[in-house]
């Protein structure tokens, strides 16, 4: 018999989502409920297998025969900069491509000096309305990763902001260390010098702070090489922090199959990842982190290989990469329907992407993510008829209730 004692809060009436079969369907429940005991959901199935509650003292709620789904996950983000890239866009509108932008002091080091220049609370401030549009749509948990300070203070600090920035909002916040993202305009020439910095200085000061969760590395020919990337996993193992890569965006380096020697949680953009470096990362059980506001942004070409992830079962996450120079896009709704128009996935496989897989990303795939027994009560109810409606539409935001630790909070 099921103890209802310690029940908190039931929802009645919903359709569930459950997306406990990693992307193959939406594992739905109709006509369902589901019941929160501690943050934790406590039961969930069949409305009609609701065991006795004539006695029972908690909130229920009648979800109105809405869809309930976890709530969303952006696995990817770099949320937290100084200043704008609008003159890049344009310049790329020229004709200028990403590489070239990058090459003439674009790109990511532009970014670099109004981070610098942004005061901690300024970075707050700047990134509180990017992460409250996600919000909304219904992401309860999100990376932030560094990457714009390319100095010891400066990416302590915006760690430190990321930090800040989790406190003021409900959401699960994960932090990701990014010293390895580009070389800063006082080490031109001397990336080696540079990777020093970041392995004998940045990893261990971010490590005994705890200001980051997992380590992440730009493998790539504007970025850094493989031994210099491997020498930064070296530093993260050294430290007991976890690593990811982005890697395979512009070329194929082999940062993926290095990252998975190192068992990485991820490898993120993967457009030029070939077959050895799947199947690597099925072996480390990886996840493969697509990105396609990037890839739509920079009016990209080649498409991440979808058909071998599938066929190596590498199970594929979307985010929004939501950054100021490749992606300046704040909606988890558009990737939703980005990965199906543009990636040709299903929209069970782009939910599973923001949803299951996202959290997998982050490490967090045994509790957040789906909607299961002894998984944290983080869920969406949606003005939908349908699961696929959520990759079908975007611009109007069909987000009804949201739940974190079984709380309402929007």
């Amino acid at each position: 018999m099921t103890n209802t004692d310690n029940w908190q809060l039931l929802i009645t009436n919903v359709n569930l989502a459950t997306m406990t079969n990693g992307g193959q369907d939406y594992g739905t429940i109709n006509d369902a409920a589901i019941a929160v005991a501690e943050g934790k959901i406590a039961w969930l199935g069949k409305a009609s297998e609701l065991p006795n509650l004539d006695s029972c003292q908690f909130e229920v709620i009648d979800g109105e025969g809405a869809w309930l789904t976890p709530g969303l996950v952006d696995c990817h983000t770099h949320l937290i900069y100084g200043g704008n890239r609008a003159n890049e866009f344009e310049m790329r509108l020229q004709g200028k491509s990403y590489e070239e932008i990058a090459k003439a002091g674009g790109g990511i080091v532009s970014t670099v000096a109004a981070t610098r220049a942004a005061s901690e609370q300024s970075l707050v401030d700047s990134a509180a309305p990017r992460l409250q549009t996600l919000f909304e749509q219904g992401v309860t948990t999100l990376e932030i990763k560094s990457g714009y300070g390319l100095d010891t203070d400066n990416e302590l600090k915006m760690l430190r902001a990321a930090k800040t920035l989790s406190s003021q909002f409900p959401v699960t916040v994960k932090t990701t260390f990014l010293g390895a993202h580009a070389l800063p305009t006082e080490y031109a020439g001397r990336a080696d010098d540079y990777i020093e910095l970041v392995c004998h200085e940045m990893i261990p000061a971010v490590a005994e702070q705890q200001l980051a969760d997992a380590v992440d590395v730009f493998c790539e020919g504007i970025g850094f090489d493989i031994k210099q990337t491997e020498a930064v996993f070296s530093a993260a193992r050294s430290h007991e922090l976890p690593v990811k890569v982005h890697a395979e965006q512009l070329s194929n380096l082999g940062g993926t199959a290095l990252a998975a020697k190192y068992q990485a949680l991820s490898s993120d953009h993967v457009e030029f990842l070939d077959e050895a470096g799947i199947s690597a990362m099925a072996d480390a059980n990886m996840t493969a982190v697509l990105l396609p506001g990037a890839f739509y942004f920079l009016r990209e070409t080649q498409l991440p290989p979808i058909d071998l992830l599938r066929k190596h079962n590498v199970d594929m996450a979307i985010a929004t990469d939501a950054n100021p120079g490749s992606s300046p896009i704040n909606s988890i709704q558009l990737m939703l329907n980005m990965a199906c128009t543009l990636f040709r996935l299903t929209p069970s496989e782009a939910l599973a992407g923001v949803t299951c897989h996202g959290a997998k990303a982050l490490g967090l795939g045994d509790n957040k993510g789906k909607l299961a027994v002894g998984y944290d009560a983080d869920f969406a109810l949606w003005h939908i008829q349908q699961p696929a409606e959520l990759c079908y539409q975007f611009g109007v935001n069909p987000l009804k209730s949201l739940f974190i630790s079984g709380q309402k909070v929007h």
